[in-house]
């Protein structure tokens, strides 16, 4: 086997499990039960599945106009997504978003699917976070 064939298969090897995560993060955003957990899959699992594939497009064609620019493109991704999911998630939390009960562990206190809370559990609560057991739990 030929360098060049190695180098065909690696690069499509990469494809391919590039693929393969961005498809598990689109099945993710459609089977997922709560938002918070969809914003995990767009983020973790579609940035990692586009990396690889840009990396693969790296070994695919090398010369130095494309390697500059699929590095670019990567460094963007690794910059902005978890940017964008925090954002997300931190628009999901204020607008009191409900968290499936299959969440165990609740750090910020959020209402859960079905939670009939009333204004008197809702009293010791301001905007600059969720009260959880009487602590404020981070700001707004």
């Amino acid at each position: 086997m030929s360098a060049a064939a190695v180098v065909d298969v690696v690069g499509q090897g990469l494809l391919l499990v590039g693929s393969l995560l961005v498809g598990t993060a689109a099945l993710g955003l459609v089977r997922l039960p709560d938002v918070y957990a969809r914003t995990n899959a767009a983020t973790k699992a579609a940035a990692l599945g586009l990396v690889v594939v840009l990396l693969g497009g790296v070994v695919l064609a090398p010369t130095a106009g494309s390697v500059l620019t699929l590095l670019v493109a990567i460094a963007l991704q690794l910059f902005t997504v978890p940017i964008g999911g925090f954002e997300v998630a931190q628009a999901a939390r204020l607008s009191a978003a409900p968290v499936t009960p299959l969440t165990h562990h609740d750090d910020l206190g959020l209402p859960r699917e079905g939670d009939q809370r009333d204004e008197e559990q809702r009293d010791g609560e301001d905007e600059g976070g969720v009260q959880v057991d009487g602590q404020e739990r981070g700001p707004a």
